[in-house]
């Protein structure tokens, strides 16, 4: 995937069992922070990162969802023991996974990655961790939507 390309669409189920559309959010900035696992170490330490900045994620005014290929349920349980303020998706049968090119060598799993999209619906920004022990640093993702919305 390469930044300027068309973000693929999907639709997935969020923690409560409500559909999670990508074209729904067109003309707000998306992010999409894949991860391999609920309530594994590294995570844990990225989800509660992100929970414990959120004010900083919500004064952009994006969109971040998390999401894995766990199940709606695990995710309800990550995010009540954890009190996560983002909305998890879950990608079961790995499709967004498979679109946005960030399956883990892990079987079963997503990499984790940071997909921006900017309000028109194009991929700005596209990291891979090859190593999914290291997790991205909240300001390289805040910086990276900033730059998908010209700031």
């Amino acid at each position: 995937m390469k930044t300027g390309e068309k973000a693929p669409d999907f639709t997935l189920k969020d923690l409560n069992g409500d559909s999670w559309s990508l074209h729904d959010h067109k003309g707000k900035t998306v992010v999409l922070l894949f991860y391999p696992g609920d309530d594994t170490p590294v995570c844990t330490a990225q989800l509660c990162s992100v929970r414990d900045n959120w004010s900083q994620y919500q004064e952009t005014g994006a969109e971040v969802v998390g999401i894995s290929m766990d199940s709606e349920k695990s995710h309800k349980s990550f995010a009540d023991k954890y009190n996560l303020t983002l909305k998890l998706l879950s990608d079961e049968k790995g499709d967004a996974t498979e679109k946005y090119n960030v399956r883990s060598w892990l079987p079963g799993r997503s990499a984790r990655a940071v997909v921006v999209i900017d309000k028109n619906g194009n991929l700005a920004y596209h990291k891979v961790q090859s190593l999914s022990l290291f997790r991205p640093k909240d300001d390289e993702v805040l910086d990276a939507i900033r730059a998908a919305q010209g700031n």
